[in-house]
């Protein structure tokens, strides 16, 4: 469960678009909680969340992508202890199969599908991390369909 007060807010945040369907709502909110957190001088934590959860709800997708590699290089920066401090029930590893298919989906979006097949490939390689729960087959489904796309692309 959840414990940290920035990572509920996040949380709401990705409420307010996936369930509520209020994407501007959910960006601006984000807006604020990246302004309150110092941008990219934030907790790890926060900033790989936060940045991958932004990225999410951007209109351009090189937007997306700069959003994107932000939560993969703070995703470098985070421990395993801050993470369960924070009440994340997943280990860091199990952030690098979605950051990577994020990634690989904008680069796909973006036409250049050499780097869109290495992420691909690097969320193939980390997805041993995850669990055969809900989370852990939506980021395999999400990898099956964009393995179809690139193939697709080809």
């Amino acid at each position: 469960m959840i414990t940290d007060p920035t990572l509920t807010r996040i949380g709401q945040g990705v409420e307010l678009h996936h369930h509520k369907g209020r994407r501007d709502a959910a960006r601006e909110l984000f807006a604020q909680i990246w302004d309150d957190i110092g941008g990219e001088k934030g907790e790890p934590l926060h900033v790989c969340v936060l940045a991958h959860s932004m990225a999410d709800v951007q209109d351009d997708v090189r937007e997306e992508l700069v959003w994107d590699l932000r939560a993969l290089a703070a995703a470098d920066l985070v421990t395993d202890e801050q993470a369960a401090q924070a009440g994340v029930a997943i280990s860091v590893a199990g952030l690098y199969p979605s950051l990577h298919l994020n990634l690989s989906d904008c680069y796909r979006k973006l036409g250049d599908l050499d780097l869109a097949r290495k992420h691909l490939q690097q969320a193939r390689d980390t997805i041993g991390a995850l669990g055969d729960d809900e989370y852990g087959q939506l980021i395999k489904g999400g990898l099956q369909r964009l393995a179809e796309q690139l193939d697709e692309a080809t």
